[in-house]
Parts: C-alpha cells; sequence; structure tokens
C-alpha cells in the first residue's frame, strides 16, 4: 500500500516529524542552558582566582607591585598549564603574569574602570580564552595605584565539556526517540487492529465466506459498521425481491396463457377472453414489478419534502376526477420530510389518494404528521367504506366489481409499507367512508 494511502504510515510519519521537531527543539534548549550554565560555572570560577590574586597582592612603597611566588592555585605556577593570571599597574605601566604564562603573549586587559567586571571570550597567542578582568583603586600616601588583574583560561577543556555533554545528550535523545517511534508503531497497529478486521471481514463477505459484518468494533467503527451491515441487507433484499417477482410473474402468467391456448379452440368467445386474459396479464404484471422496484427502508436516502408531492398528486386526480368535483383536505406541514425514495412516495399515496378519490362522493382528508419519530399518514373519504379490510388488499380484488381499476392499488400499497417496515391499517372513518392509516418507523 502507497504511503498516501496508508493511514497508519501517515500517522507514523506525522508522529515521527513533531517528534523528530519537539526532540530537536528540546535538545537545543538542553544544550545551549548546558553550554551557558558551564560558562558561568568557569566565569565564577575565575573570579575567585581573581579574589586570590587581590588578596596575595601587595605594594612596595614604590608603588610596584610584589607578588608571592606560589598560589593557592598550583595551575598559576605551572607553565603551559591552560589557567593563566596577569595584573597590570597602570601607574607604573608594570605587567605582571603568573608563571603559567612564562613565555607566551597572552591578550590580558589593560584599561578597565576601576570596580568593573569584564567576562568575555578571547582569542590571542593561537588560541581562545575564558577571560574575567577586574580594576581596582590601590589607595596608598603615595598617588592612587589602579590595578587591572585578568585571569585567563584556555577554552579547550570548557569546549571538551560541553562536547562531551552534546553527544552523551544527543545520544540519548536518538535512543527516546527510536523508542517512542517503536512504541508509537505499536500503538498505532493495536489501535488500527479494529480496521483490518473490517477489512478481512469484508474480504470474506466477498468471498462468500460469511454473510454480514459479526465482530464487536469500538464506538468510532460500530457506525461504520451497522451502515454496512445496512447496505448489504438492502442489497440483498433488493436482489431478493427481483428474484422472486421474475418467479412469481412467471408462475403467474401461466393460467392467463393456458386460458389463452384453451379459447383458441372456441373463436367465437375468443375476443372476450383474450380482453379479460390481458387485463389480468396486465395486473399481475403491473404488481410484481412494482414490488421489484419497491425500494424500501433506506436510511442513506436524502431527507424529502412531502408537502410539494402531496400536491402534484392532488392536482393529477383533481383532473382526472374533475365530474366529481371533488374536494381536497390537506393537512401537511411545509417542512415535513422523510428518509424515503421519492418514487416510494408517489406509488404509495398515488395509489391511496387514487383509490379514495374512486370510492369518494365529494370529500378526501389527507393528513401527514411526524409523532414521536415515526411518519404518520391518513387519508379517508366519505365513500361507503371498506366491506372486507383483508380480502382487499389481495391481488386482483376491488371494493366493488363495478368501479373501474386494476385491483392492485392496495395490494401494492401494502407490500411498500412492509418493505418500510411498517403498518397499514384499513378502518372506516369519521366521515363514514374509508380510513388509511398509515406508520413508518425511522430507517
Amino acid at each position: 500500500m502507497s504511503l498516501g494511502y496508508s493511514i497508519r504510515s501517515r500517522l507514523l510519519l506525522g508522529a515521527a516529524l513533531l517528534l523528530l521537531a519537539f526532540l530537536t527543539g528540546a535538545g537545543l534548549a538542553v544544550q545551549r542552558a548546558n553550554a551557558e550554565s558551564v560558562r558561568a560555572a568557569y566565569f565564577a570560577r575565575l573570579q575567585s582566582t581573581v579574589y586570590l590574586l587581590l588578596a596575595a597582592a601587595e605594594l612596595d612603597p614604590a608603588a610596584a607591585l610584589v607578588m608571592p611566588p606560589e598560589f593557592a592555585e598550583p595551575r598559576l605556577s605551572l607553565p603551559g598549564s591552560g589557567l593563566y593570571a596577569g595584573i597590570y599597574n597602570v601607574l607604573r605601566d608594570e605587567p605582571w603574569q603568573s608563571a603559567s604564562a612564562l613565555g607566551q603573549q597572552l591578550p590580558f586587559q589593560r584599561s578597565l574602570q576601576p570596580g568593573q567586571w569584564r567576562s568575555e571570550t578571547v582569542a590571542g597567542a593561537g588560541a581562545t580564552f575564558l577571560s574575567v578582568s577586574y580594576a581596582v583603586t590601590w589607595k596608598t600616601s603615595a598617588p592612587d595605584v589602579t590595578l587591572v588583574l585578568t585571569v585567563l583560561e584556555d577554552r579547550a577543556a570548557f569546549d571538551r565539556e560541553v562536547g562531551t555533554f552534546t553527544r552523551t545528550l544527543w545520544r540519548w535523545l536518538g535512543g527516546a526517540a527510536a523508542l517512542l517511534l517503536l512504541a508509537q508503531l505499536l500503538l498505532l497497529r493495536w489501535g488500527l487492529a479494529p480496521l483490518r478486521r473490517v477489512a478481512s471481514e469484508i474480504r470474506r463477505i466477498e468471498e462468500g465466506g460469511q454473510s454480514r459484518i459479526e465482530g464487536r468494533y469500538p464506538n468510532e467503527i460500530s457506525g461504520l459498521t451497522d451502515n454496512l451491515n445496512t447496505l448489504i441487507q438492502q442489497e440483498r433484499l433488493r436482489q431478493t425481491r427481483y428474484r422472486e417477482a421474475l418467479s412469481f410473474l412467471a408462475h403467474s402468467l401461466k393460467t392467463p396463457l393456458a386460458v389463452l391456448r384453451g379459447a383458441m379452440a372456441e373463436p367465437a368467445q375468443l375476443p372476450a377472453t383474450v380482453a379479460q386474459q390481458v387485463s389480468r396479464m396486465d395486473d399481475i404484471v403491473q404488481h410484481q414489478l412494482a414490488r421489484a422496484i419497491a425500494g424500501g427502508a433506506a436510511r442513506f436516502a436524502p431527507p424529502l419534502l412531502l408537502a410539494p408531492i402531496v400536491a402534484r398528486i392532488q392536482a393529477a386526480l383533481v383532473k382526472v376526477y374533475a365530474e366529481k368535483t371533488l374536494s381536497f383536505s390537506i393537512d401537511c406541514a411545509p417542512d415535513l420530510s422523510w428518509r424515503i425514495a421519492e418514487g416510494d412516495v408517489f406509488e404509495m399515496l398515488g395509489n391511496l389518494l387514487d383509490n379514495a378519490a374512486k370510492w369518494a362522493r365529494s370529500q378526501v382528508v389527507v393528513r401527514l404528521w411526524r409523532d414521536t419519530g415515526r411518519l404518520c399518514i391518513c387519508i379517508e373519504d366519505d365513500g361507503p367504506g371498506f366491506s372486507d379490510t383483508a380480502s382487499v388488499l389481495l391481488l386482483h380484488v376491488r371494493g366493488d366489481e363495478r368501479v373501474p381499476g386494476h385491483g392492485v392499488g392496495l395490494a401494492v400499497v401494502s407490500e411498500l409499507v412492509a418493505s418500510h417496515h411498517g403498518t397499514l391499517t384499513l378502518s372506516r372513518g369519521s366521515m363514514g367512508g374509508g380510513m388509511v392509516d398509515i406508520v413508518l418507523p425511522a430507517p
């Protein structure tokens, strides 16, 4: 799997970049803090050496500087030790250097304001030094004498100490980064394991090894697996409906075809028989096609406004039954919507309203509303009502054979409602005619 399409690789790369940026920033900050701390310690030690020199310094009556042959700091007496001291007598323009500076031209300070400290890094004699200087005014009976004391230390020791810490620091940070990345990899592998299991189950479904996603998954994935199971179930129901519709269609057409074959032996009755059986075959085809195309509960269907659909069906029926001058009373909120296929709504409401308009004497009442997450539909008329509420839902059974119709409308509606897991109830309404109540649960 390529890097751009692997969640684990993308997360690992992101974590590695963030970890690298964090550890680099932290390492540089610690490295700088250590260098400043070591430098401050070196300067503090050099300042102590200045105090040592100041305590050992003496002036003779001629204001000449007198220093002892040895000091408490042994490196000042050892040539080339790396620690060097120098004192400059401003009044006599007389420099003094420790025995450790023998034979070297070192950058000792000669100009400084009395009472002033200076800590810096200086270069000279082919090397770099940490330098601390201090100027003091010596009160004598003669004119005051200004002494400038300077202590130098070769920077090499400082660089070695800082370098050792820096190498140790980055080795530890590198090891910590490797361990953290390994831990991140293991965490990602553990965290993404449910996705791998989902993919494995989907492969088994494709291969026919199982019928649905069966494992238990975390809350972040359970919604996905539930929706996938719903899609799989809906697709299988649709395929089953297609197969059953074709099977029922083939089986149902056998009888009309047999009747037509038999009618060929009686030419006098052939036209009437053909007309009757063709009408019956048309009913059968319409019913089975309606069953096959029923959308069923559609969780992923977009919300559909119902008021415009009811209005369109009403406008069409007013034209069809113009001679009856029917009055349609529609109670449907303009913003009422439901997740359902548009074709199912037209098929359901169209058949019910057509049936109501067919039987009504003068008035049809339509009400649609939402009740505790359910869609409720109620359609009633002022006609004679249903004589047999059970048989009227069967194919080819009409409430009154004198009224023209296919006898499949309510049967189709019943199957559509069942495909949406709803309920359909036939009863007598308040106007004395038939009343149809439909309740559809949320998909």
